[in-house]
């Protein structure tokens, strides 16, 4: 566990020097570091950490999901604090959490608090890009709408508590982009709510189809690839010693793809 944990420091860290002046954000995702057990929980510290280093927005993928006091527990883990004695803590310094809103206001507002006192964002999950999302994300109600509609009024809702300074809130939501008919649908009637659009690269989705996450000034959203960036090298056919320079590459590549889909970012 050590060695494998500390081969991924490193990978990490190649990675967030090769990407930190291409793209604002990385999303370690917390079940690949908890795997490998204690040390792969302390590496995902550790990646954070450097990743802060490096001026980046990190967003903790967590998909945390409960109520009252646990919640505010996984807040003060991943946005906040903890007091040890006399000493405040900074367990892991996440600056966004994503959250399974499901058990709804219960699950969220124990997180609002702490996101307003430390300056911090959930994304909630209202439409995934998973293939199975809509056996119940599309369920229709007897108002005649969606669940994920719903879920996104929620979002709306509670962002009244965290308003952010350029229109959208600290309570963002998580849209897929394999659904871009609903990622058009949302932006329309979320216009407060920021959108974190997984699902482009290897599970599909194109930048034609992030583009209707956006606003009419090129903001709103941030579109997050995984495997596309992170074994670039393997379809680049480049060594594998140069896998950070073909993730540079291939994020240039995306970043550039989207912009020319939704125009100069205003």
């Amino acid at each position: 566990m050590d060695g494998a944990a500390a081969a991924i420091l490193e990978f990490n860290k190649g990675l967030i020097d090769a990407l930190c002046d291409i793209v604002p954000a990385v999303k370690p995702q917390c079940a690949y570091y908890e795997m490998y057990g204690w040390q792969g929980v302390k590496t995902l510290h550790d990646t954070i950490a450097y990743a802060n280093s490096k001026g980046m927005f990190v967003i903790t993928d967590g998909k945390r999901n409960d109520i009252g006091t646990t919640m505010e527990a996984y807040a003060a883990a991943h946005l906040g604090t903890t007091m040890v004695e006399d000493t405040l803590c900074v367990p892991f310094g996440g600056d966004a959490l994503t959250v399974n809103g499901y058990l709804g206001s219960d699950g969220i507002k124990p997180l609002l608090s702490i996101c307003q006192a430390e300056d911090k964002g959930i994304f909630v999950l209202v439409k995934t890009s998973n293939p199975s999302s809509g056996e119940l994300q599309n369920r229709v109600f007897d108002d005649g709408k969606t669940l994920y509609a719903t879920m996104g009024v929620l979002c709306e809702q509670w962002g009244t508590e965290l308003p952010g300074q350029y229109g959208y809130s600290g309570v963002g939501a998580v849209v897929g982009a394999t659904y871009p008919e609903q990622l058009r649908e949302l932006r329309s009637a979320l216009p407060h709510t920021f959108f974190l659009v997984p699902g482009y690269g290897a599970q599909g989705g194109g930048a034609k189809d992030v583009a209707p996450a956006f606003d009419t000034n090129g903001r709103g959203a941030i579109v997050n690839a995984s495997r596309s960036i992170l074994c670039a090298w393997q379809k680049q056919n480049a060594p594998e010693r140069d896998y950070a320079k073909a993730a540079a590459a291939e994020a240039v590549r995306m970043r550039d793809e989207i912009v020319g889909e939704i125009g100069t970012i205003k």
